[in-house]
């Protein structure tokens, strides 16, 4: 079965990562959707994919990581958008676990590059624990010491091996690394036959990014691709 996650929610059509973007996602109905966690200045779990609220809302100075929750909250990163999301916030991954129905299989990227976030591990852990949504959830991370620490921390967790570079021989590498690993998320462009085949043959599954064109789509598919990550409505909806 194919499964093509939303990704960072319905961003064409709401903020990015937001919950209106993530309820946008689920009302298409998407089985797969994906998002972005990083911690603020105390430690809360908030979703958003860049490090900085720049191409949100450029009056905002510092990094994610300088504010704390309250502070981020009084973003507005909706009117960026359109007038219609003015006063939209980012949210919390505790938010969208609440409206995030547990037959979605939810991908949460751990940002830790460039900026690492010491703990966020057993936050995030913590924060899964507490909400009893082991099941349906890929941990994935460029970070590959991230999850391992969470391999650590909760070895029935699924993880995801994000791959930006074109590496030599990196299923050797992925078979090699010490993590459990359920799936790899290469970057689209370079994603070949070749490499589907031989993390095939490790038994993981391949979920290339960020894929927008159908044709490309429909070129990856037949390769023997298990889903993508897409801004597409019509290629994660079902």
């Amino acid at each position: 079965m194919i499964i093509n996650f939303a990704h960072r929610g319905s961003l064409t059509e709401a903020p990015e990562n937001s919950l209106p973007a993530i309820k946008k996602a689920i009302e298409h109905g998407a089985k797969a959707i994906e998002l972005d966690v990083q911690l603020s200045k105390d430690n809360h779990l908030v979703v958003i994919h860049d490090h900085h609220f720049k191409r949100f809302n450029p009056s905002i100075n510092g990094l994610v990581r300088d504010y704390t929750l309250a502070e981020i909250k009084n973003i507005d990163i909706g009117s960026s958008f359109s007038k219609e999301f003015e006063g939209t916030s980012l949210t919390t991954l505790e938010e969208v676990l609440e409206i995030c129905p547990e037959d979605t299989l939810l991908n949460i990227e751990i940002k830790n590059i460039p900026v690492i976030y010491e703990g966020i591990e057993e936050i995030l852990v913590n924060c899964l624990r507490d909400h009893n949504r082991f099941q349906n959830i890929i941990i994935s991370s460029f970070d590959h010491h991230a999850l391992q620490k969470v391999q650590a921390l909760e070895p029935s967790l699924k993880l995801g091996l994000l791959i930006y570079y074109r590496m030599v021989n990196p299923w050797e590498y992925a078979k090699n690394c010490g993590l459990n690993l359920t799936s790899v998320h290469p970057l689209q462009t370079w994603t070949d036959q070749q490499f589907i085949e031989e993390f095939h043959n490790l038994g993981l599954k391949v979920y290339p990014f960020t894929v927008n064109e159908e044709k490309r789509y429909k070129e990856l598919i037949d390769l023997g691709v298990d889903g993508v990550f897409s801004n597409t409505p019509s290629i994660f909806t079902p």
